[in-house]
C-alpha cells in the first residue's frame, strides 16, 4: 500500500464513519422503529453517495494510486486491467487523454461492481429477516443489530477482499476456482425453494458453538448484549443474533466478493464497492423488509446472475479475447434484475391470497 492509497483509503474510512454515525445513530442511544420513510430517505441518500463517488473516480480517480506519470500508469493497468483495449485511448504520446481513459474505466468497474454487489446483498435481506424472526427478536432492536453486523462487515471485506487479491496477483488460477464456487452457487440457489429455508435455533452451530465456550441467558434482556447474575457473565440471545448476522454476512461475502473481482482485479475499487453496497443494503432493509413477497422472481434473477458471473471467470481468456467489456457485464446485469422485476410484478404470487380467500369462507 502506498501513501496515496493509505490516505485515500483512511480517508474514505473516515467518510464512512460518519455516514454511519448520521444514518444509524452511533451517538443515538435510543432504540426505535426504523419507520418506511426514513429507511426510504436514507437508501437514497446511499444511492446518491455511490453515484456522487462514481463521479469523483471519473475525475479524480487516479489520486487513489497516486498516478503522475505514464510509467506509473502503465505499472497501474499492467495490474489490475486485463484487457487494455476497455481504456479506449491509451498512448504515451498524450498521457492527459489516456489518465482520462484509465478513469472512465475505474468509474465503469465501481459502478459496475456495486450494482452487482447491491444485488447479490438483497438475498442477504431474506436472511436477515428470516433470522430475526425467528430468534423473535423486537423489530426497534433491529437497528442497533444491523449497525453492529456493519462494523464486523467493514473490517471482515477488507481482510477478504485485500487477501483475495494478493493470491489472484500471485496464483491466477484462483480466479478459476472463484467461478466454480459462483456457478455452484448459483445453480444451488436456483433449484432451492424458499419454503426449504429454516433456521432452528436451538441447533444453529453459532448458537451451539456460543453454548459450549460460554453461559448464555435464556431470555433478552432489553437491547443488552451482555448480562451480569450472580457474578456470572452471560452472553444474551441479542449479541447470538449478532453474531449469526455476521456469520452470514461472511458466508455472503464468499459468493459477492469473487463476484465483484470477475469486473475488475483492483481491491480497492472492489472495497469501494462493497462497502457502499453493505451500507445501502442495511438502510434499504427496513425498506424492502415489507416488499420482498413482491418481487417473487428476483431471486431466480440474483441465480442466473451468479451463473453468468461464475461462467464469465471461468471463460476468462476466452472473454478477453472477444473484446468483451466492462459495460458489457453492467448491461447484462441490468438487463437480468430489470427482467425480474418486471416478471414478479407481471405475475405475482397468487397462493396466498387464494389460500386467504378459502379460509374467509370457511369463516
Amino acid at each position: 500500500m502506498t501513501s496515496n492509497e493509505f490516505l485515500f483509503f483512511s480517508a474514505f474510512l473516515m467518510f464512512i464513519s460518519a455516514m454511519l454515525a448520521l444514518d444509524l445513530g452511533v451517538f443515538s442511544k435510543k432504540n426505535h422503529i426504523v419507520k418506511f420513510r426514513e429507511a426510504a430517505t436514507w437508501s437514497t441518500i446511499w444511492i446518491l453517495v455511490a453515484i456522487g463517488f462514481y463521479f469523483f473516480l471519473l475525475s479524480h480517480g487516479d489520486k487513489i494510486h497516486g498516478i503522475s506519470d505514464f510509467e506509473q500508469l502503465s505499472k497501474i493497468v499492467s495490474k489490475y486491467v486485463d484487457n487494455v483495449g476497455e481504456l479506449g485511448y491509451y498512448n504515451n504520446d498524450n498521457f492527459e487523454k489516456s489518465l482520462q481513459s484509465y478513469r472512465n474505466n475505474m468509474a465503469l468497474e465501481f459502478i459496475t461492481g456495486w450494482l452487482l454487489e447491491y444485488s447479490l446483498s438483497v438475498d442477504n435481506i431474506f436472511v436477515i429477516i428470516l433470522i430475526f424472526t425467528s430468534f423473535g427478536v423486537r423489530e426497534k432492536y433491529y437497528k442497533k443489530v444491523l449497525l453492529w453486523g456493519i462494523l464486523g462487515a467493514i473490517f471482515m471485506r477488507f481482510i477478504f477482499i485485500f487477501l483475495g487479491s494478493a493470491l489472484i496477483q500471485q496464483y491466477h488460477w484462483i480466479l478459476y476456482v472463484f467461478g466454480v464456487l459462483l456457478l455452484f452457487s448459483g445453480l444451488k440457489m436456483l433449484f432451492t425453494s424458499d419454503g426449504e429455508e429454516k433456521i432452528e435455533t436451538d441447533r444453529h452451530p453459532i448458537v451451539r458453538l456460543a453454548s459450549r465456550y460460554f453461559q448464555v441467558f435464556p431470555r433478552f434482556v432489553g437491547d443488552r448484549f451482555f448480562v451480569r447474575k450472580s457474578g456470572k457473565l452471560f452472553l444474551t440471545p441479542l449479541f447470538l443474533v449478532v453474531l449469526i448476522v455476521e456469520f452470514t454476512d461472511l458466508l455472503f461475502a464468499v459468493d459477492s466478493v469473487p463476484a465483484v473481482f470477475a469486473v475488475t482485479k483492483d481491491p480497492y475499487i472492489v472495497f469501494f464497492s462493497n462497502i457502499f453496497a453493505i451500507m445501502g443494503l442495511r438502510s434499504m432493509f427496513f425498506f424492502l423488509s415489507n416488499l420482498m413477497h413482491l418481487f417473487r422472481y428476483l431471486k431466480t434473477g440474483l441465480s442466473f446472475l451468479l451463473i453468468f458471473i461464475g461462467l464469465k471467470m471461468l471463460a476468462a481468456d476466452w472473454v478477453k479475447d472477444l473484446g468483451f467489456k466492462t459495460q458489457y457485464s453492467l448491461y447484462i446485469i441490468l438487463g437480468i434484475l430489470f427482467i425480474s422485476v418486471v416478471a414478479s410484478l407481471l405475475f405475482p404470487k397468487k397462493q396466498k391470497k387464494e389460500e386467504l380467500t378459502e379460509e374467509e369462507v370457511n369463516v
